[in-house]
């Protein structure tokens, strides 16, 4: 009898166990941060970002970050990326964090744009693997852009989000074009992940952080 109860204990722990795997996972797969419309309308919007090294806040306030600029001026902790079909979307992204470097160099050079990237309003063809702090890529898309990191000894930098432009950056330009409606994942393909193996996990595989959603309407 005493066998039978303690069995029963054990079956009904494993299924409370499994059960919040299960709640946990869900949460993970289909939970998004909230949408921000890119300003503009088709046939050209623009979208405005920063990366920042810690965002200062929340459930893990060490956590490097994306940020998005809604109309009014604010900044919010979203990566999901509401823009137009059949557009083009000009990206300018403020980079407050510092070199991590590429381990590929071919992605030093920017993939799938309309024009060229320009860094700090200069135009760059291919940059330095070593000076890159973070990408953005949508793969889909056929997007990759590499993002210059500020020096290491740079004045005025930015610890907590969201940075202000008195702060050290870099401003990244650059402009790609969408295509038919849908969803695509983006994401940095960086290393960054301070304190996780090769700088990978954490935020490098969290939606609302370094990668996310781009959603074309």
């Amino acid at each position: 009898m005493i066998r039978a109860v303690r069995l029963a204990a054990v079956s009904v722990g494993v299924a409370v166990a499994a059960g919040l795997v299960a709640v946990f996972v869900l949460a993970y797969l289909i939970v998004r941060p909230p949408a921000v419309g890119a300003a503009g309308k088709a046939p050209h919007a623009r979208l405005t970002l920063q990366t920042v090294a810690s965002i200062g806040f929340g459930p893990h306030p060490d956590w490097v970050s994306y940020l998005v600029k809604k109309d009014d001026g604010k900044w919010v902790h979203s990566t999901t990326l509401r823009v137009p079909a059949h557009s083009l979307v000009t990206v300018t992204i403020l980079q407050y964090d510092t070199a991590t470097g590429l381990r590929n160099p071919y992605f030093g050079g920017p993939l799938g744009l309309a024009g060229d990237m320009t860094i700090d309003g200069k135009v760059v063809k291919t940059l330095d693997p070593d000076l890159a702090s973070h990408t953005f890529a949508v793969p889909d898309l056929g997007v990759s852009v590499p993002l210059e990191g500020v020096p290491d000894n740079a004045k005025n930098q930015c610890s907590v989000a969201p940075c202000t432009l008195q702060q050290a950056h870099t401003t990244v330009t650059f402009t790609f074009r969408t295509g038919k409606k849908g969803t695509f994942r983006w994401q940095c393909f960086v290393p960054c992940a301070a304190g996780f193996i090769l700088g990978n996990g954490g935020p490098m595989q969290s939606v609302g952080y370094m990668d996310g959603y781009l959603v074309v309407v």
